[in-house]
């Protein structure tokens, strides 16, 4: 094969040399002469324009490929490994061992004058979800007061059991409450006595109270939750009276605002068996009712720094023994505002209201009023307040504030006249020993400061006072009412095993009135004097030592100046107190 190429391509080689020999020779044997070519115009080559291919050929017999499906497996040998990570190790914490707690307390103490203690408390649960609380309270006194002629003896005694249920969103409670109080119309005076042997004179008082009431607490319901209370309270006189009060609270969500609704109804209704000792004869007993419904809407706007309540309070009152009925409007606005953080936080507000006044309430606040008294409520038709609080420090608070009510029919504690026409069953109460209510209507514009410092968790300390100027409808004094109060506290925990506190307070002078009856004499026209009680100042202390954490012993002193002041016209107070005494901790 390759020696067939190599022929070709000499006889190929060959032929052409025989060709341009030819060439040649035909050249030599005719010569056309030359000539002159004369362009006149240059060449101007052009380019045709590109096209593209409008249709995509089609190649026959092309072999189309198709992907073949691979499916693939994994055969799995289980091989033993011997490699161990290095476990990491947390830095050990100190652990504070938790405080041991428990259900039950007793408390046990005896001091001079005969005064006695017993306060005992357990809380039981019944399951994860019950619970049954019970306490017992009991606070007595036999001692005697030299400047006395007649014993004041006393004794307050309480028993009270709540049972709470406690769910996911919910929470209610029951409770049951009963009460005991023994006390002497003691401020008799030797000029009131006159000839009568003390051992005719009957000055005790025994006052009864039995109440059951609930609460209820809710959450994600437009119903936020609601109380009831039902009281019976009476005394020895045969005197008593009932009340009933449901409170219940509703918030309604608008938009990014709240609207809050409460709403209540209050019903009082009473008899004291024996009439009013301005009047010398006992003629008639009196009676008392009253009915309040009442509702205060009010809408929450929240702002940055500050905070706004605009509400009213919206009251009917009705005198069920009259007959006579009231529509009352009273403002209800509230506002803060955070002028620098927690520093410096303004606040302010004007409110009112209809208050439900009763015997209970004035029994709690002064016991020595006669069971003579005439109850109506007191119409609070504004208390205008301003005020700046914060903290000074972290642990220096403050809190001032300036304020101005309008009080109608505002209840004052005055002294009875005495009575030397009456005789009420025996009770001796008549002598100018015990206390009448008189309404006035009163104006008070009144400043306040305090301040509160914690030292640290251990140490507390709190001072504060009060100044107030007050205008009577009637020209009177403001009866019983101090133009200056103030008090400071302190309680100290030293170290783990001592404890102590105190307590300091300050009443300035309070005006009364001493009267006698005289037969066919308005009250007003009674021979009268003004009594001005002078002002005082009390010091209490206590200090206890913990020997564990079940056992601990306490001391407290009381009236440590050995002032025997009168918080109520002719009523001196016991002198220099001390009691001591014991609480255990434990397990019920």
């Amino acid at each position: 094969m390759m020696q067939k190429y190599i022929y070709i391509t000499i006889s190929l080689f060959l032929g052409a040399i025989q060709i341009t020999s030819a060439q040649d020779k035909d050249k030599e044997e005719k010569d056309l002469g030359t000539e002159t070519v004369t362009v006149t115009k240059a060449y101007k080559p052009t380019i045709s324009d590109a096209f593209k291919v409008k249709s995509v050929p089609v190649i026959n017999g092309a072999v189309e490929l198709k992907k073949k499906p691979i499916t693939y497996s994994i055969f799995s040998i289980p091989v033993a490994s011997t490699f161990t990570p290095a476990k990491g190790k947390a830095t050990a914490v100190k652990k504070t061992k938790p405080e041991e707690l428990y259900n039950s307390y007793a408390s046990v103490g005896l001091g001079n004058m005969s005064n006695g203690l017993l306060d005992f408390y357990t809380s039981r649960p019944i399951n994860r979800n019950e619970t049954l609380d019970i306490g017992v309270n009991h606070h007595s006194s036999r001692g005697d007061i030299d400047e006395t002629v007649v014993d004041n003896v006393f004794y307050d005694t309480k028993v009270k059991g709540v049972y709470t249920m406690r769910e996911r969103d919910m929470e209610w409670n029951a409770n049951l409450g009963l009460q005991h109080k023994l006390y002497s119309w003691y401020g008799v005076t030797d000029a009131a006595l006159g000839a009568t042997p003390e051992a005719l004179i009957d000055e005790k008082q025994n006052y009864f109270n039995a109440e059951a009431g609930g609460e209820l607490i809710m959450d994600d319901y437009l119903i936020k939750g609601g109380d009831v209370l039902v009281r019976r309270f009476w005394d020895a006189t045969q005197s008593g009276e009932n009340r009933a009060v449901v409170n219940a609270a509703v918030e309604v969500p608008i938009s990014t605002e709240l609207i809050n609704f409460n709403i209540k109804l209050d019903y009082l209704g009473g008899k004291f068996k024996n009439a009013s000792l301005n009047n010398t004869e006992n003629t008639a007993a009196i009676k008392y009712g009253q009915l309040q419904a009442g509702i205060n809407p009010s809408l929450v706007i929240l702002r940055d720094d500050l905070t706004v309540n605009l509400g009213a309070n919206l009251v009917y009152g009705l005198n069920t023994e009259g007959s006579e009925s009231n529509f009352y409007i009273y403002p209800a606005v509230t506002a803060s505002y955070r002028l620098a953080g927690e520093t410096a936080i303004a606040y302010g507000g004007i409110e009112g209201e209809l208050k439900q006044n009763s015997y209970y309430d004035f029994v709690e606040e002064n016991p020595f009023v006669s069971p003579t008294l005439t109850i109506s409520p007191t119409d609070n038709q504004y208390n205008g307040y301003v005020g700046l609080k914060g903290q000074l420090l972290t642990n220096l608070g403050y809190n001032v504030k300036a304020s101005y009510a309008a009080e109608n029919n505002r209840p004052l504690y005055k002294l009875n006249p005495e009575n030397a026409f009456r005789e009420d069953d025996p009770k001796d109460y008549h002598l100018g020993n015990s206390f009448d209510i008189f309404y006035d209507d009163i104006k008070t514009l009144a400043f306040f400061a305090e301040l509160n410092v914690d030292v640290n968790r251990n140490f507390a300390l709190g001072v504060n006072a009060e100044v107030f100027d007050y205008t009577t409808e009637t020209d009177n004094p403001a009866w019983n009412l101090p133009n200056i109060k103030g008090s400071l506290f302190m309680d100290y925990q030293i170290g783990e095993k001592w404890f102590m506190g105190a307590n300091l307070f300050y009443v300035g002078e309070r005006e009364d009135l001493s009267s006698i009856a005289a037969p066919a004499t308005q009250p007003q026209d009674f021979a009268s004097t003004v009594v001005t009680l002078e002002s005082y100042f009390d010091a209490n202390a206590h200090a206890g030592y913990r020997f564990d954490k079940t056992l601990s012993i306490f001391v407290k002193a009381a009236n440590i100046a050995n002032n025997n002041y009168q918080r109520w016209a002719n009523y001196p107070v016991q002198g220099f107190q001390v009691l001591a005494g014991a609480t255990y901790k434990f397990d019920l």
